[in-house]
């Protein structure tokens, strides 16, 4: 899982316990991986995830945006946390060769399937932002993004009606071999700040940070960031993936939506 840093080593985590604090008086942010070991805590999440979702949606309309910053505020460092380089055969071919034999598969619940070269991705309509990345630790880092937005592919691949949901399948496994995986709803896939990131700070996405292309999805917690991204698939419920919550994390106990 990704955690993120803030620019100086003072983290103000009451910050993120201020926002944790919803209408019920629990702490409703996921946690990291400290969090997910406890018993108490991905039971409390589950409990709490619904009402989190729904005073989340009440404070800030889902299509308001994140805020963006000014070149002088990028964080002097954004550390790569998490995966740094995948382990898989597959990912060190492709990145072996440049990411040139690399595809995105976009499939499941469109009319026309298709799959993107890096190249054919940097040919879509891009945008470029400058946000900050906040964990659930308290720590937090500003950094310039450019990618493809997610709408796009979309309406290229044309959905069918009965797809509610996008799922990121990613290169990177865990010690058990399990790959990372993550989802938002057609919501958060059509918000103008979605986009599938290949550059940082106006340079290619490197490996650390999720060569050759990430997920933004700037209203939503860090972990919600997939990297490595291999393969989208569009489905009506995400019920049979993996553990059945919708992401790697969320099947041990962290939320599905991770608003901010």
């Amino acid at each position: 899982m990704t955690r993120r840093f803030s620019k100086t080593p003072t983290v103000d985590r009451r910050r993120f316990l201020t926002r944790a604090l919803q209408a019920t008086g629990f702490l409703l942010l996921a946690g990291c991986d400290s969090l997910s070991r406890s018993d108490w805590f991905p039971q409390l999440l589950g409990k709490t995830e619904n009402a989190s979702e729904k005073v989340q949606r009440l404070l800030s309309p889902r299509q308001a945006m994140a805020k963006e910053f000014t070149p002088d505020d990028l964080s002097p460092v954004f550390p790569a946390n998490g995966t740094s380089n995948p382990e898989s055969e597959a990912y060190q071919a492709l990145a072996k060769n440049g990411f040139a034999d690399w595809k995105l598969e976009i499939g499941g619940l469109v009319h026309d399937p298709a799959s993107f070269s890096l190249d054919e991705l940097r040919a879509f309509p891009s945008r470029t932002q400058i946000t900050r990345h906040d964990c659930v630790e308290g720590w937090s880092a500003i950094a310039k993004w450019k990618g493809a937005r997610l709408s796009a592919l979309l309406e290229r691949v044309r959905p069918l009606p009965s797809a509610r949901y996008v799922v990121f399948h990613c290169a990177d496994p865990d010690e058990d071999g399990q790959p990372y995986y993550e989802s938002i709803d057609f919501e958060d896939a059509h918000h103008p700040q979605t986009i599938l990131a290949y550059e940082i700070n106006d340079t290619a996405l490197p490996i650390q940070h999720g060569a050759p292309i990430r997920l933004r999805v700037e209203r939503q917690l860090g972990y919600k960031q997939a990297k490595y991204l291999m393969q989208i698939e569009l489905v009506e419920s995400v019920e049979s993936i993996a553990g059945g919550r919708g992401g790697y994390w969320e099947d041990r106990g962290y939320e599905w939506y991770a608003g901010i």
